[in-house]
C-alpha cells in the first residue's frame, strides 16, 4: 500500500505523517529548575524564572514554565509537622479525680451527608463524661474555651492527656496548657491504647448514641448526646469502676 492510501485509510494528512518533532533537549532546564527547588522550596514559577534569567540562561519563560509543569513543580505539598518524640507513658488509673483528663475527637455526619465532630473529656479515675460538644469545626481556641468551661466548676486537672491531632499540638493549645499550668501528655503516634480510657469512651458513645440515630442538624445530636452523658454518668454501671456509676465513684472517691 502506498503512503498515500495509508494515510487516507488511516485518516491521517500527508504532511501530519510526515512531520518529524523539533523539541530541544530541556535536561539543562530540568537541572537548574531541580537545582532551584531543591535549595528554595517556597518558591514559585515567576520567582525561579526572574533568577535563571539573572544567571543569563536564554531560554524562552514558556518553555521554562512547560518544563516546570512537566516536574510537578506546580503542585506544592504542604509539608507535615515534625513532631517531638512522644515516650510511652504506661495507662494508669489515676487514684483522686481530676487528677488527668483525656480528650479525643470523633467524626461523622448528619443525614444530608454534612459532616460534624465530636469533642470528648472524661476523667480519667472517675470515667465522668466531663463535656461532648458537638460541631463542624473545633479550632484550638475554640476546643481550650470549652476546657476552661469545664475548669470553671471542675477545676483544672494536673494533666491532659491526648493524641497528636492539630488541634492539640496547636501553639495555642500548648500556650493555654502552660499558662494554666497543666501538662499535656501527648501519646505516641500510632498507638490509641495509650489514649484508652477516652478510646474505650468513645466506642460506647458511637454505639448508644452515633450509630443508633439519624440526625438532621447539630442541635438534635447535641440534645441527644447532653442527655446520654447524664444517663451515662448517672444509671450505668461501669466494670472498671467495681460497677458503680462514674458519679458514684467520683463521690466515694473525695470522701
Amino acid at each position: 500500500m502506498s503512503e498515500r492510501q495509508a494515510c487516507t485509510t488511516a485518516g491521517i494528512h500527508r504532511q501530519s505523517y510526515r512531520y518529524k518533532g523539533k523539541r530541544k533537549d530541556d535536561r539543562e532546564i530540568v537541572e537548574a529548575l531541580q537545582t532551584l527547588a531543591a535549595d528554595h522550596t517556597r518558591w514559585g514559577f515567576k520567582k525561579m524564572n526572574a533568577v535563571l534569567h539573572r544567571q543569563g540562561a536564554n531560554w524562552n519563560h514558556k518553555r521554562i514554565h512547560r518544563v516546570y509543569r512537566e516536574m510537578g513543580l506546580n503542585l506544592r505539598i504542604k509539608p507535615r509537622k515534625r513532631l517531638p518524640a512522644r515516650e510511652a507513658v504506661k495507662l494508669e488509673q489515676p487514684g483522686k479525680i481530676n487528677t488527668g483528663w483525656s480528650v479525643d475527637f470523633m467524626s461523622d455526619s448528619l443525614s444530608n451527608g454534612r459532616k460534624i465532630r465530636v469533642f470528648n473529656v472524661i476523667d480519667d479515675c472517675s470515667r465522668e463524661a466531663l463535656w461532648i460538644e458537638i460541631g463542624t469545626s473545633f479550632p484550638a481556641e475554640r476546643m481550650t474555651r470549652l476546657l476552661d468551661q469545664v475548669a470553671s466548676w471542675r477545676g483544672y486537672p494536673e494533666r491532659i492527656r491526648s493524641d497528636n491531632g492539630p488541634e492539640f499540638i496547636a501553639r495555642h493549645t500548648i500556650r493555654w496548657a502552660e499558662d494554666r499550668g497543666v501538662d499535656w501528655a501527648f501519646i505516641q503516634p500510632g498507638k490509641p491504647s495509650q489514649n484508652g480510657f477516652v478510646e474505650r469512651f468513645n466506642r460506647t458513645f458511637r454505639e448508644d448514641v452515633l450509630d443508633a440515630y439519624r440526625f438532621d442538624t447539630v442541635l438534635e445530636v447535641q440534645a441527644i448526646a447532653d442527655d446520654w452523658m447524664s444517663k451515662y454518668n448517672e444509671e450505668r454501671p461501669h466494670e472498671a469502676l467495681r460497677f458503680m456509676t462514674p458519679n458514684e465513684y467520683a463521690a466515694v472517691m473525695t470522701r
